[in-house]
């Protein structure tokens, strides 16, 4: 029984099959074993296994839930949208990632279950990981890189596709990380995953094509960059027409909130685009060039007659041999590519030539004006500076920024050493984690802006707890600067900090002065931050209880100056609240006091109307 699954309509479908698979494994990973194997067409009418398509069923080693095998299916058919998406864009070279099914044996005992891949034939290499690691040999290839990164832009910052490899550009077993850390298996890192691949990305010509702005890295990360590539010989592909690479636009709120619904739109705007370019003007109108292939050893498309792909498009070498009926023979089979023939793929294969070649239905070649006018929005980049732009346009001022995560997480990682030469921790590159950690404050990370303040202000903190700066007066006024972000973002104990900076002039820095109106209006908004702050993630801090704060405000009140009126009054009011306050708290002794000076505070009332 096979299992396939539709990523678009997000279901299940199953059908029967037949197949001749050997009992011995012939390969294996780190999690799995794989197992040769033969499987007769649906609409081969005979028992011939010399026509028999050769594929790989493989079977993890150790027991797992059956749910694993579908949620790994789930995974590499979302991530075979991002790859169509991917080549809708009209990169240099196109890729695909391999249609991956779940078969159950079920005539077998326990009807144990495998997943089912066509066998590629090549030389196998593991591009990237979902763990930073990068192919820097003299395979080093630019394009699956550029599909990474074009995938965390594409999406909004909501997922990126990694841990790519196969043969050339045909991939197999790829991870998603999501930025909720949601969905996806054990191998989803989350916001962390993102930030272990943008550490050691680094744009090429292909990022470049699509738009794709660079990551913000360190001086010194760059340079280690760089002198990690520097003995790798040139990879850099050749962009046969930079005007017709389609730049990278980001997805709607609405799109973000259901991006497989975004991803199947596009492919139907893929076979309808150019219908609507008559809109445009002349001279904006997407060059479209026909390339025809004259190499008479070129490949043909074998297509399923129903146009189901069920038993899949296959891109096939004209001069390939029979295979045997022997199974063991899989090991030899012709260099194949495995292409989507789904009509919706926006591609059109001229077979009387033997090629692919551009049509008018191929959307990849749009312009970037026709893509905004499509979806509307600028790209959602890489870089801080751009995030930081459409934020202020938002009015996001703390929270929701994935991206500002992604430099927390960075700067954390160089905390624990994993970025030091041989895990050394006294060669933790500090000033990088400083560089993170103040871009994820620039893009409104509650803990970010609070480990800033504190940093600069000299402060104990719990983030980078190791890393200082120097004591002077432009770090005290940056501190002072993170310090009124955090207050103004509901933090309760920024709140008091200020507060009391305007209240006694200390640690406030040399733009602002002493204030008592500025620090009646902290200690009142403090009073009334009893819960969290604007995005809920850290929890009012209560050490210090309502009536210490009421009878601050009086104290203040009572004295007056400082840009703040004098108002025995208000004062007394105050005190009076403070010690209904205390006495609430069972804090007899002190509420007692404040009684006492809410009384003098009348009192001086009564002497000024005398």
């Amino acid at each position: 029984m096979r299992h396939r699954y539709d990523p678009i309509k997000q279901r299940w479908c199953q059908d029967e099959i037949r197949i001749k698979m050997e009992d011995q494994p012939f390969n294996r990973g780190a999690m799995r074993q794989c197992f040769r194997l033969k499987k007769l067409s649906k609409f081969c009418h005979s028992d011939n296994w010399l026509h028999a398509g050769n594929y790989v069923a493989k079977k993890y080693m150790e027991s797992v839930d059956r749910s694993v095998y579908f949620e790994d299916v789930k995974l590499q058919m979302d991530a075979k949208l991002w790859g169509e998406e991917y080549n809708r864009h009209n990169p240099p070279k196109k890729i695909d990632i391999f249609q991956m099914y779940v078969i159950e044996l079920i005539h077998e005992p326990g009807s144990p279950l495998y997943h089912l891949e066509h066998f590629i034939e090549g030389e196998y290499i593991k591009y990237n990981s979902n763990s930073g690691f990068v192919e820097d040999s003299k395979q080093c290839r630019h394009t699956p890189q550029a599909f990474s990164h074009f995938t965390f832009e594409r999406s909004g910052h909501e997922i990126i596709v990694v841990d790519i490899q196969g043969v050339g550009d045909l991939y197999t077993d790829p991870q998603i990380h999501t930025e909720d850390g949601i969905r996806y298996g054990d191998g989803n890192l989350g916001t962390k995953g993102m930030a272990l691949f943008f550490q050691s990305h680094e744009c090429n010509e292909i990022c470049h094509a699509l738009g794709l702005e660079g990551f913000d890295l360190s001086e010194a990360e760059r340079q280690a960059i760089i002198e990690h590539h520097a003995s790798t010989p040139s990879s850099a592909t050749e962009i046969r027409d930079i005007n017709l690479v389609g730049h990278v636009v980001s997805p709607t709120l609405e799109e973000r909130t259901d991006l497989k619904r975004m991803l199947s739109n596009s492919r139907q705007r893929t076979l309808s685009s150019l219908s609507d370019l008559g809109s445009l003007p002349e001279d904006e109108m997407p060059k479209i060039e026909k390339q025809r292939c004259t190499d008479s050893s070129a490949p043909i498309l074998a297509i399923s007659p129903n146009g189901n792909n069920s038993d899949e498009g296959i891109l096939i070498d004209k001069h390939l041999d029979e295979d045997s009926s022997d199974i063991s023979s899989i090991h030899q089979p012709p260099r194949s590519r495995f292409l989507s023939t789904s009509s919706s793929d926006g591609y059109a294969y001229d077979t009387s030539e033997g090629c692919a070649s551009s049509t008018p239905s191929n959307a990849a070649s749009l312009t970037k004006l026709y893509e905004q006018r499509l979806f509307g929005l600028p790209t959602r980049s890489s870089r801080v500076q751009s995030e930081h732009v459409l934020r202020s346009k938002s009015c996001l001022h703390t929270g929701d920024s994935i991206l500002g995560q992604i430099h927390h997480d960075l700067a954390k990682y160089h905390e624990i050493g994993r970025f030091a030469c041989d895990g050394d921790e006294s060669k933790i590159d500090w000033q990088s984690a400083l560089f993170h950690e103040e871009h994820a404050a620039e893009l409104g990370v509650p803990e970010a802006i609070i480990t800033m303040a504190k940093i600069y202000l000299m402060l104990p903190h719990d983030v980078l707890v190791n890393c200082t700066v120097p004591a002077n007066e432009e770090n005290t006024n940056k501190g002072v600067e993170f310090m009124l972000q955090a207050a103004e973002a509901n933090d309760r104990a920024s709140m008091l900090y200020m507060a009391k900076a305007f209240e006694t002039g200390y640690g406030l820095g040399t733009k602002r002065e002493k204030s008592y109106k500025s620090a009646v209006h902290w200690y009142q908004t403090a009073l009334l931050t009893t819960d969290h702050d604007d995005h809920g993630e850290f929890d009012a801090t209560m050490s210090d209880p309502n009536y210490i704060l009421l009878a601050a405000q009086a104290k203040l009140y009572l004295s007056g100056g400082f840009g703040l009126e004098k108002d025995p009054n208000k004062a007394g009011e105050l005190y009076s609240e403070a010690a209904d306050e205390a006495m609430a708290a069972m804090k007899g002794q002190l509420a007692t006091k404040f009684y006492m000076k809410a009384d003098e505070a009348w009192a001086q009332l009564d002497e000024g109307q005398e």
